[in-house]
């Protein structure tokens, strides 16, 4: 069963799985004009996992889903 999953669950599984995949942050920031403010808050997100290594970032990601109830089948 999947437990309601908050903005803020959101925004880590996002940013542990672009870490995990990517690694750190390779795009530039939206702009402070920019309209796209859930594109600047990934961004934000993604950023702050800066030097994560791919692998750590992979556990977290797993540990996170599993606390907050998303089954990987």
């Amino acid at each position: 069963m999947v437990s309601k999953v908050s903005d803020e669950q959101k925004l880590e599984i996002y940013a542990l799985f672009k870490q995990a995949t990517v690694g750190d942050v390779n795009i530039e920031k939206p702009g402070m004009l920019s309209l796209d403010m859930k594109g600047r808050a990934k961004w934000d997100a993604w950023k702050a996992k800066e030097h994560i290594s791919q692998d750590d970032a992979k556990e977290a990601y797993i540990d996170l889903v599993k606390e907050i109830g998303v089954t990987l089948d």
